[in-house]
């Protein structure tokens, strides 16, 4: 009778990480200011056909790229320190670096449909921008 608890026991310990999992919000992909513009803002590069960023992609209004334990930006690469799901808004703390300064950075982002998120500003709750996920 010992076994079968313990089995039981693994089980429903498994499968509620595997339900925690599935409703862990899914930020990958290419994020854009506005969804028409991703053709403007990111390209796809290089024989692995890497998401990268256009020349000119600030004049379309920017934007970023998720990659497992990344934030990638034109001008800044960022490694995920710590990620907090809560609901429907995703808290992201990360050690970002640019040609001149390494800072933590805080992000907390509010999904508002699956391929529509809004950047919000601690501190500043006016402030918001919104991002399109690119069919990139």
């Amino acid at each position: 009778m010992g076994r079968l608890f313990k089995f039981a026991m693994a089980a429903v310990t498994l499968a509620g990480l595997t339900l925690f999992e599935a409703y862990a919000v899914d930020l990958s992909g290419a994020w854009a200011t506005n969804a028409d513009q991703c053709g403007q803002v990111f390209v796809r590069k290089g024989p692995a056909k890497q998401i990268g960023f256009t020349a000119l992609s600030e004049q379309h209004g920017g934007g970023f790229i998720v990659e497992a334990d990344r934030l990638r930006g034109k001008f800044a690469n960022c490694k995920i320190k710590s990620r907090k799901d809560d609901g429907q808004t995703v808290n992201i703390i990360a050690g970002c670096a640019t040609d001149i300064m390494l800072s933590n950075v805080q992000f907390s982002l509010k999904v508002l449909e699956p391929d529509k998120i809004s950047r919000m500003f601690p501190g500043m709750q006016e402030m918001e921008i919104s991002y399109y996920r690119c069919p990139i």
